[in-house]
């Protein structure tokens, strides 16, 4: 991992920025103090890949949406005693 300074990271941008994408990771500091990493954006293609890989490992139930039994539901209002 490579660190270069304020003024380095202005004047070689565009090159800097080719090397993140291809996945390296740079420094960037100011009089010696590391300030800001430079890291390859994520794409939200291997989110997409990941998408559905729990298929079928839960069921909702078919109450899912009835109303809570009357003890929990008081408990829940602070109507309980």
């Amino acid at each position: 991992m490579e660190t270069v300074n304020i003024h380095q990271a202005k004047t070689n941008l565009s090159r800097l920025l080719s090397r993140v994408e291809l996945g390296e990771e740079i420094i960037i500091s100011n009089r010696g103090v590391a300030i800001a990493k430079l890291v390859p954006f994520s794409s939200s293609y291997n989110r997409r890949s990941s998408l559905g890989q729990d298929r079928g490992r839960f069921v909702v139930p078919e109450d899912f949406n009835a109303s809570l039994p009357e003890d929990i539901l008081a408990a829940f209002e602070g109507s309980q005693e």
